[in-house]
């Protein structure tokens, strides 16, 4: 049977479906109306994260107003733009940032992010004033105006970066902001006089690449090649069978570790040399201290004893010491960096479930271990367990 809609009735539908669109969705800094009742000579549509800037620079005393909008991550959530002086990233941001205080009126705080380990309110690196915040309609305003620095000034454009958050702790805190594509390209250049104002593209920018490749390098070469050159020292040479494959197998291993670690220890170092007054303070020592140790345990292979001379006991011990600090400092640095780096949760998990299947391997192979011992101890085979380069046959260490 045929349905017909009188023309009232399809007015009346479509009224409705316009009502039940999301006003953040159809809004543009053009239809906005702002409650400070400021007149703005400028306005810009950012292209992430439901944000917009209208903003007025007087050259002549060099002061930007702003006021900033944008839709928080959540109810209890903030919103933050900054100028960036020194970097195009958060490090080094002089920074706005909103949100509801205990009594559930919106506040604005300054930050001066000059490191992620903390970042609670600070005084800017130049002066702020009239600063203010107000929410309706879903959306958190920041107002205020500052005192562009002379260099800024003089090039007539400035890093702006802005961002969104899910809360505040209760030190004052900020809680860390989600790292999706549009968090991550929340940033580009503001035009002072007004232009056309250079946006970052949303694809992943060279800074994200160097740390995911830092990330990669060490994430092999610590956290899976080097373990895994401990376990065929330890477990595979007690096999008559293995030897001398086990040795070979395992310097190739721990030589291929090295050599990808150092790369990563680069990459590293090139990432610090780049990120002025962001510094992760243990994962860094932890990373000096790996190659270190690592460098050393390389070039004491060259000064390895022979199994018969009277030193070759003491090397072992400095050996194998040597080796499990590099083993358990390798694996913590790894969780360090995801922590820092802070990947999708899948890559971690990745990462977590590879370790643990070496682990179950080690455990299972130190059982069957003990088992080989105790069985040649029955056979009254009792010779030391040391290092062989092949030239003869290895027996296990006895416990």
């Amino acid at each position: 049977m045929a349905v017909s809609f009188s023309s009232p009735s399809l007015i009346l539908g479509i009224s409705i479906l316009c009502l039940l669109i999301s006003p953040a969705l159809s809004q543009t800094c053009k239809s906005q109306k702002l409650t400070n009742n400021n007149v703005y000579s400028h306005c810009l549509d950012l292209p992430t994260l439901t944000s917009y800037l209208h903003f007025s620079y007087d050259s002549a005393n060099r002061s930007l107003s702003v006021a900033f909008v944008a839709t928080p991550s959540n109810s209890n959530g903030w919103v933050a733009w900054a100028i960036n002086p020194t970097g195009t990233g958060m490090a080094g941001a002089q920074s706005l940032v909103a949100y509801k205080d205990s009594t559930g009126a919106v506040t604005v705080k300054t930050f001066n992010i000059s490191g992620y380990s903390s970042v609670v309110p600070e005084n800017l690196s130049f002066e702020v004033w009239d600063t203010g915040a107000d929410e309706s309609g879903g959306f958190i305003r920041i107002y205020g105006k500052l005192k562009m620095p002379e260099e800024l000034a003089k090039a007539g454009k400035v890093n702006q970066i802005w961002q969104v958050g899910p809360g505040v702790g209760a030190d004052g805190m900020l809680e860390k902001h989600a790292f999706e594509s549009q968090n991550v390209n929340a940033k580009g250049t503001l035009d002072l006089s007004g232009g056309q104002s250079t946006v970052v593209s949303t694809g992943t920018d060279s800074r994200t690449k160097k740390k995911n490749i830092h990330g990669i390098l060490n994430a092999v070469s610590w956290g899976i090649l080097f373990p895994l050159g401990v376990i065929i020292a330890r477990y595979v040479r007690t096999f008559e069978s293995a030897d001398p494959a086990w040795f070979y197998l395992h310097v190739s291993c721990q030589l291929s570790a090295y050599v990808i670690g150092v790369a990563g220890w680069g990459t590293g170092l090139k990432l610090g040399s780049e990120s002025k007054g962001v510094t992760y303070y243990t994962h860094r020592n932890i990373g000096i201290a790996l190659f270190c140790l690592a460098t050393i345990q390389i070039f004491a292979l060259l000064l390895r004893p022979k199994n018969d001379h009277k030193y070759r006991f003491y090397w072992n011990i400095y050996h194998h010491g040597v080796g499990y600090a590099i083993l358990v400092l390798g694996i913590l640095n790894v969780f360090k960096g995801l922590n820092i780096l802070n990947p999708a949760e899948k890559w971690k998990t990745a990462y977590i479930i590879v370790i643990s299947v070496l682990g179950g391997i080690a455990v299972l192979l130190e059982a069957i271990t003990w088992i080989v011992v105790l069985k040649r101890k029955s056979n009254k085979s009792t010779k030391p367990y040391e290092y062989n380069n092949g030239q003869g046959r290895q027996q296990p260490l006895a416990p």
